[in-house]
């Protein structure tokens, strides 16, 4: 079968090599062609490739961050009034009334002027005017200042 194949189709076979030879050849010579009229701009092509590609890796070892930071984020739970002692002294020196100890204290557990006064019984313009009081006494002059600064002389836990 294979030697009748052969001898049937030799002829097409042979003009069929030959074409793809003569094909080949041709295409060589083009790319040989293009390779010395162009050979400007496929050098320039190739050098502006390489530098882009050296240019692409430099940017992402400069930016890569050196130290690697790690966030750990974990509930805490601190019950302050567990261990907490009323500074009488630093209280006496600030001269804090009782109400304005009561604001001072419910403004460290981070209410606000309104749900003081409901909890208080009390107008919020009351409330406002302690606060006020508060933040004068212990010369702060934010909520957070003031609450920070009674942490620390020991009013508030």
């Amino acid at each position: 079968m294979t030697s009748t194949f052969w001898l049937k189709y030799r002829s097409i076979l042979l003009y069929g090599l030959l074409l793809a030879l003569l094909l080949f050849l041709l295409k060589w010579l083009e790319v040989r062609l293009i390779m010395v009229n162009h050979s400007f701009e496929i050098y320039a092509g190739s050098i502006a490739l390489i530098f882009t590609v050296l240019g692409i890796w430099l940017a992402v070892k400069l930016t890569s961050p050196k130290v690697r930071t790690v966030v750990i984020e974990k509930q805490v739970f601190v019950n302050p009034s567990a261990d907490f002692a009323l500074n009488e002294k630093a209280l006496q020196v600030t001269g804090l009334s009782t109400r304005e100890l009561e604001v001072l204290q419910l403004m460290a557990q981070g209410l606000s002027n309104q749900q003081i006064a409901d909890q208080l019984y009390v107008s919020l313009n009351t409330v406002k005017t302690h606060s006020s009081k508060v933040l004068e006494k212990l010369e702060a002059g934010r909520r957070t200042q003031a609450v920070d600064k009674a942490r620390k002389l020991g009013i508030v836990p």
